[in-house]
């Protein structure tokens, strides 16, 4: 499957965690049929079927280790598949030696123990493979044949009606412990492999349907790397929620590190990147914290917005607490020892709020979602002023009247660390814009 092939197996934790499952029922139902053998068979016959059922559950235990472990092959689970209806069928058919009296062992067929394959099939069926399933019906059947062969093969087994088909002949047959029923052996390998398809074909849809749901989480998961857990529920569950180009206010926020390609040049390539990592994980924790979505990386920066694809009533207040919160978080960071050879990194962060366009841009085969607008530009344009003006931070008069506004408990607190440097000519803008400084 090819949801499956970009996946990998990502059935295989469920696979195994049913596998022990069956594991654990398996084991335990043997050992009530060794509790029910030792009260209904004859000593010391339980003896013997004692150690079928160890095999069995020894089998089994080995199955499922062997499925877990690093080593362990496809066709391993076969093998096993196979030695478990071999077993099956060794112990319906072969006579129990410690039986304190003699039974053909034709007449072990007179009670239908072929019934007990349904069961190994049905055990099949929990780890999600449909081949698996299948295998097991032709293994059973190939078994089942091949104890049959071997009864057919004993001196005194009679399979043939040696006259005329009627009541009296067939009743005369059926009264004698060595005959075999050839055409009731025929009808239950058909039903066998009949079942044994059936299943196979509801366990290869419920894996389809299993698969299908791992796909739909794991696009749910890469979602909410970028947006805040309700947007991303909102985003899973609409089919197309960018069709149509959208406009509302909304923050953005512009964050970067300051020096840092001279900072990458005295370090390798793979300090760079831990430190990259590092940096951006920070970042990007306090973007989601503050249900904020994170628009993209940008080299040794991020862009991130409050308010799409839909707002949400608290966008200004959340950019601006995201914002001082960065540059307090990224000040404990650099305390904390983390930069090497003293080079003065520091966090520039630029916020703006105003009108947005969000919507898809891009080709039928291609698509991205973004963000648009006057208002993106205006905060790139505030967090590359930071360095001019010698600050960390720097809002727009719009995004704190914008807060205030909204009147959230936190804002008056987050107020008083904000100083206004009046107004600033913008690079690419026509005049000027209401600032304040962290």
């Amino acid at each position: 499957m090819d949801s499956e092939l970009e996946l990998g197996n990502p059935l295989r934790p469920e696979e195994l965690a049913a596998q022990k499952t069956a594991m654990i029922g398996r084991s335990v139902a043997l050992a009530f049929i060794a509790v029910l053998v030792t009260f209904l068979s004859p000593w010391p016959a339980p003896l013997f079927t004692y150690l079928l059922l160890f095999m069995f559950v020894l089998l089994g235990w080995c199955a499922w280790f062997v499925a877990k472990s690093d080593w362990g092959r496809p066709w391993h689970q076969y093998g096993f598949v196979l030695a478990d209806f071999a077993l099956l069928s060794f112990t319906l058919l072969y006579p129990n030696p410690l039986v304190p009296f003699d039974y053909p062992p034709q007449f072990a067929l007179r009670y239908g123990s072929l019934i007990y394959f349904f069961v190994l099939l049905a055990g099949l069926a929990y780890v999600y493979q449909p081949r698996l399933v299948l295998w097991g019906g032709v293994s059973g059947a190939l078994c089942w044949m091949i104890g049959i062969g071997w009864l057919l093969n004993l001196p005194d087994t009679v399979f043939e009606h040696p006259g005329e088909i009627n009541f009296e002949n067939a009743m005369v047959l059926v009264s004698r412990p060595t005959f075999i029923d050839l055409g009731e052996r025929a009808q239950e390998l058909a039903v066998l492999l009949i079942a044994a398809g059936l299943l196979a074909l509801a366990v290869r849809r419920s894996r389809k349907i299993a698969l299908r749901q791992a796909v739909l989480a794991r696009e749910k998961e890469n979602l909410q790397r970028y947006f805040p857990r309700k947007t991303a529920q909102m985003l899973a569950e609409r089919s197309d929620p960018f069709s149509t180009p959208r406009e509302h206010n909304s923050a953005v926020l512009f964050a970067d590190l300051v020096a840092f390609t001279t900072w990458s040049e005295k370090h390798t390539p793979s300090e760079t990147i831990e430190l990259l990592r590092e940096v951006h994980g920070l970042l990007a924790e306090i973007v989601f914290r503050h249900n904020g979505t994170l628009d993209k990386f940008i080299g040794d920066g991020l862009m991130a917005t409050f308010g799409t694809p839909e707002p949400t009533g608290q966008d200004a207040s959340n950019a601006l607490a995201a914002m001082v919160e960065m540059s307090e978080a990224f000040t404990r960071w650099k305390q904390d020892g983390r930069l090497s050879h003293g080079m003065d990194l520091r966090l520039a962060v630029g916020a703006h709020y105003g009108p947005v366009v969000v919507g898809n841009i891009g080709t039928r085969k291609r698509l991205e979602f973004a963000v648009l607008g006057d208002t993106v530009n205006v905060a790139s344009r505030l967090e590359g002023v930071t360095r001019e003006v010698g600050c960390s931070c720097l809002a727009s008069a719009a995004l704190l009247e914008a807060a205030e506004a909204e009147q959230r408990d936190d804002v008056a607190g987050i107020r008083t660390k904000l100083i206004s440097i009046g107004p600033i000519k913008l690079r690419g803008r026509d005049g000027e814009l209401d600032v304040y400084r962290l």
